[in-house]
C-alpha cells in the first residue's frame, strides 16, 4: 500500500487491541506510533534499545481520531520527521486502514534523545540522524 509518507510499515492488530466497544482502544494508537518510529530507528538508524548509550523517550504526543479500527485488520502506519533538532525529532505519523487513502489517526510524537544512565539529553548520533535526516 502506498502512503504519502517516506516510511511506510504495516501493523496487524491483535484479539486483545479491541476493547469493549468492540474496535481498537485509543491507547493502542500510541502503541502503533511508538513501533513505527523505533522500528525505523532501529533498523534503519541504528538504535540499540538494549545496550546502546542513547536512547529516545517520549517528551509529547498527540492523536487525532478520525475512523476506528478492528480486528482483525491490518493498520499502515506512515512516518516522516516534521522537525529536527540538535537533541530532539518531532514526528508526524498517519494510520490507514487497508485500502484507504484517508488517515483514520493522524498525530505526532517528539523524541527527545538522552544518555541512558543520566537521562540527560544528547545531541542525537550521527547513524541516527542520517536516518532520519531520510524522512524529514
Amino acid at each position: 500500500m502506498e502512503l504519502p509518507y517516506p516510511y511506510a510499515q504495516a501493523i496487524p492488530t491483535r484479539w486483545h487491541d479491541n476493547d469493549v466497544y468492540g474496535h481498537v482502544n485509543n491507547v493502542d494508537y500510541y502503541a502503533f506510533f511508538d513501533t513505527v518510529i523505533n522500528t525505523y530507528l532501529i533498523t534503519e538508524g541504528g538504535l540499540d534499545i538494549a545496550r546502546g548509550s542513547v536512547i529516545g523517550l517520549c517528551a509529547e504526543s498527540h492523536c487525532t481520531y478520525r475512523a476506528p479500527f478492528t480486528f482483525p485488520e491490518t493498520v499502515h502506519a506512515g512516518l516522516r520527521v516534521a522537525e529536527l533538532r540538535t537533541r530532539s525529532a518531532r514526528y508526524e505519523i498517519g494510520l490507514f486502514g487497508e485500502g484507504s487513502e484517508e488517515p483514520a489517526a493522524t498525530g505526532w510524537f517528539v523524541h527527545v534523545f538522552v544518555d541512558r544512565e543520566t537521562r540527560r539529553p544528547v545531541e542525537i548520533p550521527a547513524d541516527i540522524r542520517a536516518a532520519l535526516e531520510r524522512l524529514a
